[in-house]
């Protein structure tokens, strides 16, 4: 029997970025092919949260006894909070400690798994910083935004059933490059393989086709965010995207974070938009005080092979979460449990807070200098890392989970 003076999973030192202020919700097995359960994060261990559901008569054990958190997502807001008051409890109140206990597991022991079923992914461009690095990149000549940029989230409609689990190996994708001196496209591996760091939103309550979804409804539809980095193959990109946008260049692998954090555990890390320099149409408005401010103060690192090579911050974002969500519906477009929206790439105004190669190394070139070699775009065995935090409740960090992928060669 554990003692209250013993050492187990649930005394965590003090501070810990995963402790109960945190609980970001998760998917895991036991072994590979085991079968799959909600987990809930808590230090470096995974609780079992159908188990103990089950274990403590709980009523939730019909959201969180299954193989995904797919049913949890649909519940809507009032279960979410009232899932994650009855989590805290059964980790923090004493009386709950000997049936708890048992049903942690080292995340060492356990296979994390994609956390929810992506219904549609839809990538939005919403950091000013990013947007005009890469108009005075590619248009020095002109305004380095495009006239629409200000007046709605700009985005495009990606594909989800290439969305995967941090730690999945992105294949280099192949297809039609063409440089500017070469006299026809050509056909293979892509050379200028990107990364963009971003923030995904979790959508989990649905809306009915043809009702647009307002600022106001934003927290009754997002469940919480994640990690989220958007591959690119810039030279693939490039050829194809006039006139209708991106398609082959990123369709190819978007990964996310194992663990999905509620919205309920950023509460501390709320912050106000960017002023606004143009003024918006009603539906995108967010000067109105009684909107909740929905910026983020997340701090993010970016890492390639082990070097810390950017440390993006997201809370000058210019477009919120709530507006891309507004933008994304307003034309009666419905949105099904299991959305994912990204940010697009986070960049700040500093060198070394740019979210993507393609700026770091200012299309490649100013290559980074790294222990390992010099780097313009991706090399083959590569590994990126993003991890993030956020400040929390009386003075404590809430971490994000990591996002990380490794490039294998083309086949």
């Amino acid at each position: 029997m554990a003692g209250t003076s013993e050492h187990t999973p649930l005394d965590l030192p003090e501070g810990d970025p995963f402790g109960p202020h945190n609980l970001p919700y998760g998917v895991f097995s036991e072994g590979a092919d085991g079968e799959r359960r909600v987990g809930v994060r808590l230090g470096d261990h995974v609780l079992d949260a159908g188990a103990a559901a089950a274990a403590l008569g709980s009523p939730y054990v019909s959201l969180l006894a299954r193989p995904s958190l797919d049913p949890l997502l649909a519940a809507g807001r009032t279960a979410w909070s009232d899932v994650r008051r009855a989590l805290t409890a059964w980790v923090t109140v004493p009386a709950h400690r000997e049936t708890v206990l048992p049903l942690l597991r080292p995340l060492s022991a356990v296979t994390l798994h994609l956390p929810f079923t992506v219904a549609d992914y839809v990538d939005f461009y919403a950091s000013e910083n990013h947007a005009s690095n890469l108009g005075r990149l590619f248009r020095p000549d002109e305004e380095p935004l495009k006239p629409n940029w200000k007046h709605l989230p700009v985005g495009y409609h990606g594909r989800s059933g290439t969305v995967v689990v941090s730690g999945t190996d992105v294949v280099r994708p192949r297809g039609q490059r063409k440089g500017p001196g070469d006299p026809a496209p050509v056909f293979g591996p892509s050379v200028r393989l990107d990364i963009e760091t971003e923030v995904g939103y979790v959508v989990g309550t649905p809306s009915a086709q043809g009702t647009a979804v307002p600022l106001s409804s934003y927290r009754d539809h997002v469940f919480g965010l994640c990690l989220l980095n958007d591959w690119s193959a810039r030279d693939i990109q490039s050829w194809e995207t006039v006139p209708l946008g991106p398609h082959l260049g990123k369709s190819f692998a978007t990964s996310v974070s194992a663990w999905v954090t509620p919205l309920d555990a950023l509460d501390a890390a709320r912050v106000p938009a960017p002023e606004r320099t143009v003024p918006l149409l009603p539906y995108l408005d967010d000067s109105d005080p009684g909107l909740d401010p929905a910026g983020y103060d997340l701090r993010i690192t970016v890492t390639l092979n082990g070097h810390v090579v950017s440390e993006p911050p997201f809370a000058g974002m210019y477009w919120t979460g709530a507006q891309m969500l507004a933008h994304m519906t307003v034309n009666g477009a419905s949105l099904r449990t299991g959305d994912l929206y990204g940010s697009g790439t986070v960049s700040g105004t500093e060198e070394n807070e740019r979210g993507s190669l393609i700026e770091m190394t200012w299309n490649g070139q100013h290559p980074l200098e790294l222990p390992d070699g010099k780097r313009g775009f991706l090399e083959d065995g590569d590994v990126i890392t993003l991890t993030a935090w956020a400040p929390g409740p009386q003075g404590t960090r809430v971490a994000l989970g990591e996002v990380r992928g490794r490039i294998t060669p083309a086949p």
